[in-house]
């Protein structure tokens, strides 16, 4: 029951990451395939370098699931252009939405193989900012991860969130649930007020 919600909640945050990519691609006139694979970098960036630092198998490599999925995201951001990409608010809901899911997936998976949860943690946050980076990169644009935007940021507190409730004695789906609900609202709540992290200055 737990690994078919999991896998659930990590074809949703493809979906919702994927459309993102493909998202900012057609805003830079990318043709489909280029597309395509903005959105599936963007949507299996992250999980890709979390399998290989807990040295597991890559997780979309087991099944082809992961690919049609980027590619009915692709279809959606075709047939529905004109909501998805002239609205600027599109992109910031996908991409907080697969932020969300896929750090609570990089927790789950890292808590899985007996890490501890501090590295959980990390995992949480590579796992739903990474791709995300490799996206900004391949549009050459620079990388929300490395603005003072609230970005990692809001992955390390739905991380902590997790770890509290679980200290607490809560059910999987309760940190789960609160996890992805806290990386929403931070992420929300920053770019609705404008709040940020202190610039380094040289």
């Amino acid at each position: 029951m737990e690994a078919t919600f999991l896998f659930l909640i990590e074809v949703i945050g493809t979906i919702a990451f994927a459309i993102s990519g493909i998202r900012l691609a057609s805003v830079k006139r990318f043709d489909w395939f280029g597309a395509y694979t903005v959105g599936l970098v963007t949507a299996i960036g992250g999980g890709t370098l979390r399998d290989v630092l807990l040295d597991i198998p890559v997780f979309w490599m087991q099944t082809w699931w992961y690919l049609a999925v980027t590619g009915a995201a692709l279809a959606i951001v075709v047939l529905f252009r004109h909501l998805l990409v002239r609205h600027d608010r599109m992109l910031l809901i996908f991409d907080t939405i697969g932020l969300a899911l896929f750090v609570v997936i990089g927790i789950q998976k890292s808590l899985a193989t007996g890490y501890p949860m501090w590295v959980a943690i990390v995992m949480g946050m590579i796992t739903g900012a990474f791709g995300g980076v490799v996206r900004d990169i391949l549009i050459n644009e620079e990388p929300l991860f490395f603005r003072k935007e609230v970005y990692a940021t809001a992955c390390i507190a739905g991380g902590v969130v997790y770890w509290l409730i679980a200290i607490g004695g809560g059910g999987d789906i309760l940190q789960q649930a609160a996890c992805g609900l806290t990386a929403i609202a931070l992420r929300l709540l920053a770019v609705h007020y404008r709040w940020s992290l202190p610039v380094l200055k040289g």
